[in-house]
């Protein structure tokens, strides 16, 4: 049979023959593995088919996100319209509607915040979660939205801090340089928005973290709330729970929170010198008059103070910091001085 098959194709012309090899080049071959029968289809159909199918994706993927600088944000034509739909928009599955949804959100912090004062509670976690999308345009978007949420409602939004500032925290230590920048952005302008008697507390916890670049990045935004405290702010905040914090990053592993811990601990050690006369130390009840009288004469100096409040060694580190940089600071002087009389 296998002959006569032969002769049959033999006798076939040349164009037949041809055809019947593209023809069975196109269908897919039919072979065995691991026992079972399996369709395979030639390498050059499976990369046409791909070629079409990604045709498509990439004219789909031409999508520019325009990042616009608060200063150039304009007013939304119809606000109460943009209320309604903002809330859908920011939970939408569509990444480029939740840009354009975060982008409302900074028009109406900007231009009616006291028309979405009134649901920011529900806003705020939805721009959290887009701080947590993997788009790295909706993070960036999301992280300009936050500048201006602190920028416009400030010491409102307190309550509502913990977990927009721990994604700030990360997005600034560990993402694209981008995204980092903007996270970087939006946390300057919380420490310069938000009251630091009430972000103080919240940032504490962060200097604990187990992340390093986590706590450099709390670190550095520790040392830039402490001094809006102000003399009377860090005297009623707790000066010695301020020392106790800023000595517990000195020995941080990474040079941005020990150099945040020593511009922290230079601060305090100048208002604790400023306002020294106006702190009397700590007598007990059963003390005697004469023994009030002596207290009250001797000085607190300001080793004397890190000594009481902190462990022998973390206040040694503390003052070895502070006695250098006071240091240097008077050589400073003396050299400026010594100048100018010549």
């Amino acid at each position: 049979m296998a002959s006569n098959t032969l002769k049959d194709l033999n006798t076939l012309p040349l164009t037949e023959k041809m055809s019947e090899c593209k023809a069975s080049l196109a269908k897919p071959c039919v072979g065995k593995i691991n026992g079972k029968s399996e369709d395979r289809p030639l390498p050059t159909s499976v990369a046409l088919s791909v070629g079409e199918s990604e045709k498509p994706e990439a004219e789909k993927a031409t999508v520019e996100v325009e990042y616009i600088e608060s200063e150039n944000l304009d007013n939304v034509d119809d606000a109460d319209a943009v209320l309604k739909s903002v809330l859908a928009g920011l939970d939408s599955k569509d990444w480029v509607s939740v840009c354009d949804a975060l982008n409302n959100v900074r028009r109406l912090s900007i231009f009616h915040k006291e028309a979405m004062l009134h649901m920011i509670e529900k806003v705020i976690p939805l721009v959290v979660k887009s701080l947590k999308n993997p788009r790295s345009a909706v993070c960036k978007t999301a992280c300009m939205t936050s500048a201006d949420i602190f920028t416009a409602y400030n010491d409102h939004i307190t309550d509502l801090l913990d977990s927009l500032l721990t994604q700030l925290l990360l997005k600034s230590s560990q993402d694209k340089r981008f995204v980092c920048e903007a996270a970087e952005k939006a946390l300057t302008s919380m420490t310069k928005y938000v009251s630091p008697t009430l972000l103080l507390p919240k940032l504490q916890p962060c200097l604990k973290n187990r992340n390093p670049r986590i706590r450099a990045k709390a670190s550095s935004c520790f040392s830039r709330s402490v001094p809006r405290l102000g003399v009377e702010g860090i005297k009623e905040y707790g000066i010695d729970k301020l020392v106790q914090a800023a000595a517990s990053q000195l020995s941080d592993q990474l040079p941005e929170s020990r150099e945040a811990a020593r511009i922290v601990l230079l601060e305090l050690q100048t208002v604790y010198e400023k306002a020294h006369p106006l702190i009397k130390p700590e007598t007990s009840s059963s003390s005697s008059p004469e023994e009030e009288q002596i207290s009250e004469a001797e000085p607190i100096t300001w080793e004397n103070f890190c000594q009481s409040k902190l462990s022998a060694l973390s206040a040694q580190a503390v003052l070895r910091v502070t006695n250098v940089l006071a240091m240097t600071a008077r050589e400073g002087l003396v050299t400026t001085g010594s100048s100018s009389t010549s």
